[in-house]
Order: structure tokens, then C-alpha cells, then sequence
């Protein structure tokens, strides 16, 4: 009886601890044909290049930009780009906000954790859904000039038309 009961907690505990589809918290984990192959990815040379250059901390998670774009179909040189602009890739990133979220109050556990987080509300949130990349920056930095720096350095790392 004794064994059968402590067989019973172990299949609540773990019923527990599973995640609940659709939270914010499962557009955190790379998706997983991402973890199979990402060395072979031709937008990861690329984006590692354009962060060293330059000797950025992001060039490190150049995996996690490609993983949280493609999860939440954004453009892959959307995040990285937002990121130069706003933290110089990481260097000038506090609490490890490298897109300088809420306004740079927000922290975040990791530079992959600030990545899939702002990607998911990015791609998911109610001002941003369905917009272009456009939209999206108009709604992230509506300054007139916020928009063609971002596209400046996403034309940097690629070219669309290379890459797609």
C-alpha cells in the first residue's frame, strides 16, 4: 500500500510541473528542430559575423535569436537588430534586457530568456500581432527616425533576398 501511494505523489508531482500549452512560458524553450541543426543554419554564420565584428555579447546567442524568430515567425534579423540599436548587442544590456524592454526596466534571467520573451510578445501581444515589420517598430519606438535604423541594420547583417 505503502508503495502504491508514493507511486500515486510521483504522478501528481509531475502532472503538476507540466507546462500549460499556450502560456507565455512555452514560447521561452527553443523549438525543438532548432536544438537539432542549428550549426548548419546559414543565417547563424551570418548573424554570429555581424555581432563579432563589432565584438558584441549577443553573438554568444546567435542560436536563441534564430530559434525565438522562426517559433514566433518573425523576421530572423528583426531581434538581433533591435538589440544593436538598443544595447549595442548586449554591451550596454542591464538585468540582461538587451532590447531595452519596458523602457530597460525589464530583467530577465538571461540574455536567451530576455530573446524568447520579447520575441513571443513581439509576435503574440495585442499591439503588435499581425503587423509587419514596419508595425511592429512604429509600435516599439514611434520616433520617426527608430524604424530605418532598425532596417539599416537588419540590411547589415542580410540582405532579405540572400537569405530567404
Amino acid at each position: 500500500m505503502r508503495k502504491l501511494f508514493s507511486n500515486g505523489l510521483v504522478v501528481i508531482a509531475g502532472v503538476v510541473s507540466l507546462p500549460i500549452p499556450g502560456t507565455h512560458a512555452d514560447a521561452k524553450a527553443p523549438a525543438a528542430e532548432h536544438r537539432d541543426q542549428p550549426q548548419r543554419d546559414p543565417r547563424l554564420a551570418r548573424l554570429r559575423k555581424f555581432f563579432q565584428r563589432s565584438q558584441c555579447p549577443a553573438a554568444d546567442h546567435s542560436p536563441a535569436f534564430l530559434a525565438a524568430a522562426d517559433a514566433n515567425e518573425l523576421d530572423w534579423r528583426l531581434l538581433p537588430s533591435i538589440s544593436f540599436v538598443e544595447s549595442t548587442g548586449g554591451k550596454a544590456a542591464r538585468n540582461n534586457n538587451i532590447f531595452g524592454w519596458d523602457s530597460g526596466h525589464a530583467g530577465y534571467s538571461s540574455m536567451d530568456a530576455c530573446i524568447h520573451s520579447v520575441a513571443f510578445s513581439l509576435a503574440n501581444s495585442i499591439l503588435y500581432r499581425d503587423k509587419d515589420v514596419d508595425g511592429i517598430l512604429r509600435t516599439y519606438n514611434p520616433d520617426a527616425e527608430y524604424a530605418g535604423k532598425v532596417k539599416s541594420v537588419m540590411r547589415r547583417i542580410a540582405p532579405k533576398e540572400d537569405v530567404d
